[in-house]
């Protein structure tokens, strides 16, 4: 939405990008809970969309769409809807609602809905409440799709959960960005992989996604207990003294979901000039600087910034993403969306996998380290995410098959965006064909626009 071409997508040989992790524009509306993270430009617009597809449409009309787009329902989205950013149990008129809102929106083409249960309002969900939405969005050939409610030390049990809903809603599964966050937890891997195995072994369809790095990017707000954005006060909660005791009484008392090693944590994305001067450091440092206790220093750059500042967390393991990649029910993904450097970089440093995520694995993977076959690799890019949509005209190469089609050299392929300079495109991917119409042209954007709005099987 703030700029169509996907500069960064293209250049990676990305066709359809595949949306909608915790929170969408649609059926947002301009005044709900969630509204203020649709751009200023488009605001007046959303306010017409009532419904998922309005928004998805309004893309493809206003021609900002190289790659195909589609998505799921963010339940984000969906929860807001009904309950504000409230934490508890919906009452029954506000399940009613849910139960509505998602039947549409499968109408419309999502292709089910989509929990982060690290993030509000979706952290506020229950189990019980998670099963009665994925059972609509099964009766119209919907996948539920989670960022699961642990990556760290509850990781097993957070996966447990995902297993549990696909049984009781008699729904797929896919689980976003597998990970294991902290050392002291990557061994489990092993354990999520054999349980996986297990139950896929067992009849049960769950699969999973990754991203080829060993390091995550959220925001510095996600090191804070989630109750703290209950209600919509997240920044006035902070300026509360009260709060701001019982914030770092619980994060010494517990160390947090994601693991509170200041150490391991890189804020980038500060937008005021007086923070600049810490784009690069770790919070430990920062703190330091600061003369602060990490946790003070935390709450007051997110009340000076008033939003939640991207950031790296080093806490994943190179063995596990080595591991993880050749598994056969893993998919490649970005996590991330698309960017030209030519203005994003006056906007601060990114995760690297915004521009290099698939070139990386090609180059690194497959080429130099020989983890799996160029054809296998592909696979997990193409027909394999391709099949998980119910998009079976797509991610393969044969008649009848729309012509998403990329030219690429597999010995030159490779990711040139780092943690310490992510503005750099990919190289390699010589050209790239949307729908038949060629959007990039020897390594050159050609201004087309021929992406369309793909729709799961409900539509």
């Amino acid at each position: 939405m703030k700029d169509g071409r996907c500069l960064s997508k293209i250049t990676q040989g990305i066709t359809t990008e595949i949306m909608g992790e915790a929170w969408t524009p649609a059926p947002v509306g301009a005044d709900s809970a969630l509204a203020s993270r649709i751009p200023k430009d488009w605001k007046d617009r959303a306010r017409s969309w009532h419904r998922f597809g309005n928004w998805l449409d309004a893309m493809v009309e206003a021609s900002v769409s190289p790659p195909n787009v589609g998505s799921f329902l963010g339940a984000g989205t969906l929860r807001s809807l009904a309950m504000g950013m409230r934490m508890g149990e919906p009452t029954p008129e506000e399940m009613k609602e849910m139960h509505r809102i998602m039947a549409d929106a499968m109408e419309d083409g999502a292709f089910g809905p989509s929990y982060a249960l690290i993030y509000p309002p979706d952290t506020y969900t229950t189990t019980d409440e998670i099963v009665e939405i994925c059972r609509t969005a099964s009766e119209n050939g919907g996948v539920y799709i989670t960022h699961m409610r642990s990556e760290a030390d509850e990781l097993l049990e957070a996966l447990e959960e995902a297993i549990e809903i696909g049984q009781r809603a008699n729904i797929p599964v896919e689980i976003y960005h597998l990970k294991a966050v902290a050392k002291h937890n990557y061994d489990k891997m092993h354990r999520v992989i054999e349980r996986i195995d297990e139950v896929r072994a067992n009849g049960q369809d769950v699969t999973a996604d990754m991203y080829p790095y060993p390091a995550s990017g959220t925001g510095l707000s996600t090191v804070l207990p989630t109750w703290v954005a209950a209600d919509g006060k997240f920044f006035d909660k902070l300026k509360d003294s009260e709060v701001r005791t019982r914030i770092r009484e619980e994060i010494e008392d517990i160390g947090g979901e994601i693991p509170r090693r200041p150490d391991q944590i890189s804020p980038v994305g500060f937008k005021q000039q007086e923070h600049q001067e810490y784009v690069g450091k770790r919070l430990s440092e920062i703190a330091d600087v600061r003369n602060q206790h990490w946790v003070d220093a935390t709450i007051d750059l997110l009340i000076a910034e008033g939003q939640r500042i991207f950031t790296i967390y080093h806490t994943m393991s190179e063995e596990n993403t080595r591991l993880q990649l050749q598994l056969p029910w893993i998919k490649v993904s970005t996590d991330a969306g698309g960017v030209d450097p030519e203005w994003a970089k006056a906007d601060g440093p990114l995760h690297p996998r915004g521009y290099g995520t698939y070139p990386r694995v090609l180059g690194r993977y497959v080429r130099e380290e020989r983890l799996m076959s160029l054809e296998e690799c592909i696979r997990k890019m193409t027909s394999s995410v391709a099949n998980r949509l119910s998009l079976f005209n797509r991610g393969r190469l044969q008649p009848g098959c729309f012509a998403d089609v990329v030219l690429f050299d597999p010995d030159t392929v490779i990711d040139r965006s780092t943690f310490d300079d992510s503005h750099q495109l990919s190289v390699g991917n010589r050209d790239v064909f949307v729908n038949g119409v060629r959007v990039l042209d020897r390594g050159e954007h050609t201004g087309a626009t021929p992406g369309v709005f793909v729709k799961g099987p409900g539509a």
